[in-house]
């Protein structure tokens, strides 16, 4: 008989060749599989699922909810296999997806951001440098943190200032002009990197500790502490981070500051605005219109403009 392991191995692989990049799920779900395997349970529980999904106390609701999403969809896949496979009912954690109210950050937080993370320990120094350039890149370009990750050295064309965003969300590509400024910094740590690493693990452009791809998961808690350092968030429960500014919050700004400066120099806002949909890589102008929504400073300004934001777009 196959173990959950090989199960999930092939449903993983089943599931990128269907063009899922499928990545915190894999990471969630190996952490499913090794929590059934601790509690001697061969098949998926919904009891179980609920436990596991639930494990963390001080995160939201909808992180729950988002937890057992990624198990029924493997339980549904299981149950096929063996129908004593539980399949976790829709809704079972009945959570409406709201979305947050993004935090904007001010110049002086994104900098001493990138100061407290050049503050960062580690054995060959490429932790600080990673984290501090990946937060320069992101709130220079507005890209989403996983497009940052998943930049394959050959897509940085630094001489040309371009960055090629490959197959990201919705399976769109795009092309990203860069600033100088943004390019300096991108081959000095380019430079570091392959100083560090002089046969690198990895094909990737911004790589961990190990010269491998970086881990996410790992990433957001390298910001959690760097943040409570800077005073953008909060200790919970003396040692654990509380909620705060994101690092797709340095997205939200991005897109924020541009449509404040074209309505505080008088531009034809609608008629930029597929300019920026465009450099994001949303789906539709429509969601690049949440941002006039989200942001006061920004709905003022529009309607001031007489601008009358169009609705539905909820993508990032």
């Amino acid at each position: 008989m196959k173990s959950l392991q090989h199960h999930l191995d092939e449903y993983v692989a089943a599931r990128r060749a269907l063009g899922t990049r499928l990545e915190e799920p894999a990471k969630s779900l190996c952490q499913f599989v090794r929590f059934l395997a601790r509690m001697n349970a061969r098949f998926i529980t919904v009891q179980l699922a609920l436990e596991w999904s639930q494990q963390s106390r001080d995160v939201q609701r909808a992180t729950w909810a988002r937890k057992l999403s990624m198990v029924r969809q493997f339980a549904r896949w299981m149950s096929v296999v063996d129908s004593r496979h539980e399949v976790p009912p829709r809704r079972l954690l009945d959570v409406r997806h709201r979305r947050g109210k993004p935090h904007i950050y001010s110049n002086g937080e994104i900098s001493r951001l990138m100061e407290e993370a050049i503050r960062l320990k580690s054995p060959n120094g490429i932790r600080s440098l990673t984290l501090a350039t990946l937060i320069g890149l992101l709130a220079a370009t507005g890209l989403r943190p996983g497009e940052a990750a998943a930049l394959e050295q050959g897509d940085a064309d630094l001489e040309a200032q371009l960055l090629t965003i490959r197959k990201s969300k919705f399976g769109k590509s795009r092309l990203v002009p860069i600033h100088p400024s943004t390019v300096a910094a991108l081959k000095h740590y380019a430079r570091e990197r392959d100083r560090i690493f002089g046969h690198p693990r990895s094909s990737l452009f911004f790589v961990s500790e190990h010269g491998t791809a970086l881990d996410m998961g790992a990433v957001r808690r390298w910001l959690c502490k760097i943040s409570v350092a800077c005073g953008l968030r909060q200790n919970a429960n003396g040692h654990r981070c509380g909620r705060g500014p994101r690092l797709q919050d340095l997205r939200h700004t991005f897109a924020t500051r541009r449509l404040v400066e074209w309505y505080e120099a008088g531009c034809d806002v609608p008629v930029q605005m597929p300019k920026l949909a465009t450099y994001l890589g949303h789906a539709s102008v429509a969601c690049t219109y949440w941002y006039i929504e989200a942001v006061p400073e920004l709905l003022q300004l529009a309607t001031q403009s007489q601008l009358i934001p169009k609705k539905g777009g909820h993508q990032s």
